[in-house]
């Protein structure tokens, strides 16, 4: 927890919810993001519905001399959406909730790709990167060169897919061409320690997707005919508590290569 707790840049701050598990790995990152200065600060993920973990956040802003202007959703799994709503409450002044899925918003305003934010004089920028979820984005913090993934890219191991495989492997591959460009220096996930080598972390995760992938098609070439089976094969060394979150991604797998036959 020392390690990611607290961790950031000049202007993100982590603070860590306690919901490690198995698939949140160390907890829910939730971030705090302001200008230097500036009297609003934006959160993003407040994370589950934890209200100590509620109220610390809202009480780590206040210790910087600010107040909540704004929240944000990566997206809208329970780790990270579910306390949200609650948050806002708690963080007063008519606090609103932006998402790209309606039913995760709190006010008439969402997100989507190409959308700016200035909640404080801040600039995020909203990229839509489905694949982990249909409703995932990540959001580029320019002036700290740093990109905040949710669950598309995690601080270490790898993500479980909901939604499409192309639309990940497209994702990603849009990440590692956009943090080339903009010359990213960090990537801010969703859960687990920052990484400081934006590039490296990508190429490592679509090598790994196309390595997978290959793994899952020789699982099927050998006779493995339902995502179980193929798990049984592919994921024998990976602890059994994790294989019904690797068949949904071994799933999307399936659909990917059976779409490009």
């Amino acid at each position: 927890m020392s390690e990611i707790d607290g961790m950031g840049t000049e202007r993100a701050f982590c603070v860590l919810a306690p919901n490690p598990s198995a698939m949140t790995l160390d907890g829910t990152n939730t971030w705090i993001i302001a200008e230097p200065g500036a009297d609003e600060a934006v959160v993003v993920d407040p994370g589950p519905k934890d209200g100590k973990h509620l109220k610390r956040v809202v009480d780590t802003v206040a210790s910087q001399g600010r107040r909540v202007g704004l929240v944000l959703l990566t997206h809208g799994h329970p780790d990270h959406a579910a306390g949200a709503v609650k948050f806002a409450e708690m963080a007063g002044r008519g606090t609103k909730v932006r998402a790209l899925d309606p039913r995760h918003r709190l006010g008439d305003e969402g997100l989507a790709e190409g959308d700016v934010v200035t909640t404080g004089g801040l600039e995020l920028q909203i990229m839509e990167t489905p694949g982990h979820t249909d409703d995932s984005l990540t959001f580029w913090l320019p002036a700290d060169g740093a990109v905040l993934t949710g669950d598309t890219v995690l601080g270490y191991g790898t993500t479980v897919l909901e939604g499409a495989l192309g639309d990940y492997l497209s994702s990603l591959d849009r990440l590692r061409a956009f943090s080339a460009e903009v010359e990213a220096a960090t990537i801010l996930p969703g859960h687990g320690p920052k990484l400081d080598d934006p590039l490296a972390a990508l190429d490592h995760y679509i090598d790994h997707r196309r390595e997978r992938l290959a793994q899952v098609e020789a699982a099927i070439a050998a006779g493995a005919r339902t995502p179980r089976e193929v798990v049984e094969r592919v994921y024998a060394d990976v602890d059994r508590s994790l294989w019904p979150a690797a068949e949904w991604s071994v799933r999307s797998q399936m659909e990917y290569l059976e779409s490009r036959r």
